[in-house]
């Protein structure tokens, strides 16, 4: 019997699971609109009785589970921003009574540099971060092959490191926030912010429903509004990069999900504003890769991988 990892992704618009094997073959995916589920207890429920109606719940070794604010060390996610779920939801014990399998969770960000370590861009890294680039901005920091989670197990709250004095009010409370500028939501949002300096030729202003996708394809024809805005995100996010060096001296930053889609035309962007802006003695010394995950259904496959990397980890000590 081939035994496989249910991985979940948990995002503030959609949850994606599915069963993934060791060598990062996936036997499923499926996704809902995340407020299809108006408590996380539903959303357990449906997952188990899901399984239960496809007859693999035996062949599952285990649950690995990404979501914003999760804290790896108590199975919480705590106050996320981005998520109708509001307050402390103690997930991964939910999963381990309803289940009775052993259930990791954590930021999804962190599941993220997982999936690149182990199916994706980072195998030949041991020191690398990777920026989740959706509704909101995540890191993932792997250092010297270890993963970094902090005192508190919320390591790489990136996003939520102001970068603009007084700027956009953010999820979290706060103002001029990483994630109110380079996420898709933060795009979405520059087009009323910059809107006045638009070319009159321009489509965006008129879009009934802009998105992030939109715009970069849009900049790719030539509108120079929607070039302006990438021009922008670019900035601000090469420019955080930059400072983010002079703390975890990576190897590379690993671009993965939403803008990161648009592809190495953004991605030397943002490796131009970064070099433009970093420490002397980080220059050129740091890649921006694209995920290779984005095409191969990379949330359900980064939270699996962290039950694998679990079991990788504990045979090397």
């Amino acid at each position: 019997m081939i035994h496989y990892a249910l991985g979940i992704d948990i995002g503030g618009t959609n949850i994606a699971f599915g069963l993934v094997s060791s060598e990062g073959e996936i036997l499923f995916e499926v996704s809902f609109p995340t407020r299809n589920f108006e408590q996380p207890t539903d959303f357990v429920e449906f997952i188990h009785q899901f399984l239960s109606d496809k007859g693999v719940l035996d062949e599952i070794i285990g649950i690995g589970i990404g979501a914003p604010n999760g804290n790896h060390f108590t199975g919480e996610i705590r106050f996320a921003p981005n998520l109708h779920w509001k307050g402390i939801i103690p997930l991964a014990d939910l999963f381990e009574k309803k289940f009775h399998k052993p259930t990791i969770l954590t930021n999804d960000a962190n599941a993220a540099a997982f999936g690149e370590k182990l199916f994706g861009n980072a195998k030949d890294l041991d020191d690398f971060v990777t920026i989740t680039l959706g509704t909101g901005l995540g890191s993932g920091i792997i250092a010297e092959g270890e993963l970094l989670y902090g005192h508190h197990g919320i390591a790489g709250e990136y996003g939520h490191i102001r970068v603009v004095h007084n700027g956009r009010l953010c999820g979290c409370g706060r103002k001029g926030c990483l994630e109110t500028y380079a996420s898709s939501t933060g795009v979405v949002r520059s087009i009323l912010e910059l809107e006045s300096a638009h070319k009159s030729s321009s489509k965006l202003p008129s879009l009934e429903k802009p998105s992030a996708k939109k715009v970069f394809e849009l900049a790719a024809q030539g509108d120079q509004f929607a070039q302006e805005i990438v021009e922008f995100t670019a900035e601000i996010l090469g420019s955080s990069l930059a400072d983010f060096a002079a703390f975890s001296d990576p190897q590379a930053y690993v671009l993965f999900g939403g803008l990161s889609l648009s592809g190495e035309s953004f991605a030397q962007k943002v490796k131009m504003y970064m070099e433009a802006n970093i420490l002397n003695i980080y220059k050129d010394a740091i890649e921006i890769r694209i995920s290779s995950l984005n095409d191969k259904n990379a949330a359900v496959l980064g939270t699996a991988a962290s039950i694998f990397w679990k079991t990788i980890q504990s045979k090397t000590k």
